[in-house]
């Protein structure tokens, strides 16, 4: 089942964000998809603010991975952009039964290392301010997570 949410503004996705943290649990995945500009970091910004991360997050297209393990649980925020094709090298599968957040920015490109279980949410970008994100939740705890925030 798909479920849809329309921000209107950074605020509301920031709000929507801090509205699924509520909802966590260890391990979960978020994979985060749409065109550059459209809200993936804003997203993940306002998931570690509810996390009670006080670091400044940007998006770590550079580094791929950044930890912050300073808020309730850890988060591991990857961005794939500059990815080719899944690398196993880096290791995304060990991150994903560490106990924490992971969140994953572009994540269509890594589809074939993502666990069978994962949240996944499109970003579709109406005009400057307006977004449509379409969850796509795969597994009973991510049915219940949107059932609960959506």
């Amino acid at each position: 089942m798909e479920y849809k949410f329309t921000s209107r503004s950074v605020e509301d996705t920031l709000t929507l964000a801090q509205n699924i943290e509520s909802e966590k649990f260890p391990n979960m995945v978020i994979c985060l998809i749409g065109e550059l500009g459209s809200g993936k970091t804003v997203f993940t910004k306002g998931f570690a603010a509810a996390l009670g991360i006080e670091d400044t997050i940007t998006s770590p297209t550079f580094n791929i991975i950044k930890e912050y393990q300073s808020g309730e649980l850890p988060l591991y925020h990857m961005d794939v952009y500059r990815l080719e094709e899944t690398d196993e090298s880096i290791g995304f599968k060990d991150y994903f039964n560490k106990g924490g957040i992971t969140i994953i920015e572009w994540a269509d490109i890594i589809k074939d290392s993502l666990p069978q279980e994962r949240l996944v949410i499109k970003f579709k970008v109406i005009d400057e301010d307006t977004r449509v994100l379409v969850f796509m939740p795969y597994g009973e705890k991510y049915e219940e997570l949107c059932s609960a925030v959506l």
